[in-house]
């Protein structure tokens, strides 16, 4: 899931990359579909030919007269339009589109499409459409952390949809959480990353890696977590599909765009994390351990709200320890073992912890960062490391000096990918 930089801006280098591009722009029901004028805009600004089809209910939202005055072609918006259909319109439309947008997705739409439904022109278009498609989910926080959004989301990922988002924040019922649309200009940047990303083939490397935060519920309303903002592990994802990467993520909680050619599935424990690891690590290429996954989790959670106690000053909890992931991906037997590559937070002797590590758990690479740096680690945008991995003749190291994370990411891709061929 990279940081985006939310600027509104088209760059010379963009316009090339989409100059001439075919956008099919779906926009469902929601408050979110206000913000599609402004996708629409960015992508005629770098050049890109768009087309919009709007359920019935987005035009509750926003009127087709203002989306077909920023895209310059009329707006569809029915599947029986006699005028249109007359030439089997929806037929040439799916063909016609080099990618399928979707922004924003509701709950709604994202359950009609898992279940190849067919029943509005969207959809349709959908199921006829051979073209890469690109989602933006945009609903309560409720609705999509509820598990029935959360295995179609899953389901639209193993079809091949690329996930962006959602982002977390106010929403516009007034609760706080996952679930917002994210921001046009972020994706705007997805699609770029989607045409200048290097093509997928047979031979392209499964690239598995977790990313972010775990948090270990205490109560219905308390959890232990840390301060893991999964910036890396999304630079690494990003990182990978451009260098030609199969990529799944494994995410815990954090308010980030999926980056694109990037499949996502969301977890919340240390426990879902291990289990999806586990799942999809015999199956991976490379597998790279991000995520600063808690290391002990409550032994019993409350079943409701641990409440104040007036007479006591302290509370006991009781932990017990999670999965080692990483540990447990690396002793997976011969055939089904991949390149396995670890990361360690720490905040003094850096390369004797690292070393360790790399020993103890039996990794071939270990990504060393001191996060006690100012500025760098945890919830920045930067990240210095010490990278170090396995060779016949021995360990070799290389030290990277401090630089944004996503610049580094492509360092730590490349060396991994490199090692893949020995």
């Amino acid at each position: 899931m990279v940081s985006v930089s939310v600027t509104g801006s088209v760059t010379p280098t963009t316009v090339s990359t989409l100059a001439g591009k075919r956008i099919l722009l779906g926009i469902s029901a929601g408050i979110a579909a206000y913000k599609s004028a402004l996708i629409v805009r960015l992508l005629k600004q770098a050049g890109c030919e768009v087309r919009v089809v709007m359920t019935s209910g987005a035009q509750a939202f926003i009127t087709p007269l203002t989306l077909q005055a920023l895209s310059g072609e009329p707006v569809r918006t029915s599947l029986l339009d006699p005028e249109a259909e007359a030439g089997m319109g929806h037929i040439e439309l799916a063909r016609w589109a080099d990618i399928v947008l979707i922004a924003p997705a509701t709950a709604d739409l994202i359950a009609r499409l898992v279940h190849g439904m067919a029943d509005d022109l969207l959809t349709t278009l959908c199921l006829a459409s051979e073209a890469p498609k690109l989602i933006a989910p945009a609903m309560n926080q409720a609705m999509w952390r509820h598990p029935a959004t959360q295995r179609n989301v899953a389901q639209l990922g193993a079809d091949g949809w690329q996930l962006i988002g959602p982002a977390a924040g106010d929403q516009a019922c007034g609760d706080v959480g996952p679930g917002r649309m994210s921001e046009p200009e972020a994706i705007f940047e997805a699609v770029t990353r989607h045409f200048s990303a290097t093509p997928l083939t047979s031979n392209s490397p499964h690239v598995v890696i977790t990313a972010g935060p775990t948090r270990e519920a205490l109560d219905p309303v308390r959890y232990l977590s840390n301060h893991s903002s999964g910036k890396m592990g999304y630079a690494l994802a990003a990182a990978a599909v451009a260098q030609g990467a199969r990529v799944t993520l494994i995410s815990g909680p954090v308010a980030l765009p999926t980056p694109a050619g990037v499949t996502r599935i969301d977890v919340e424990s240390a426990e879902q994390m291990h289990q999806e690891a586990m799942r999809l690590a015999p199956e991976a290429t490379l597998f790279i351990g991000c995520a600063a996954v808690a290391d002990y989790r409550s032994a019993s959670p409350a079943e409701h709200k641990l409440k104040k106690q007036a007479d006591r000053d302290t509370l006991t909890l009781t932990l017990i320890k999670n999965p080692d992931i990483i540990a447990d991906v690396a002793a997976l037997p011969a055939g089904k073992r991949p390149m396995v590559v670890g990361f360690a937070a720490e905040t003094q002797q850096l390369e004797q912890y690292a070393h360790d590590k790399l020993n103890r758990k039996g990794l071939d690479m270990i990504i060393a960062n001191d996060v006690s740096q100012a500025g760098l680690g945890f919830g920045s945008n930067d990240n210095a490391a010490l990278l170090l991995w396995r060779t016949a003749q021995g360990t070799e190291h290389r030290l990277e000096a401090p630089q944004p994370k996503t610049q580094l990411a492509q360092g730590i891709i490349r060396q991994a990918l490199a090692l893949l061929s020995f």
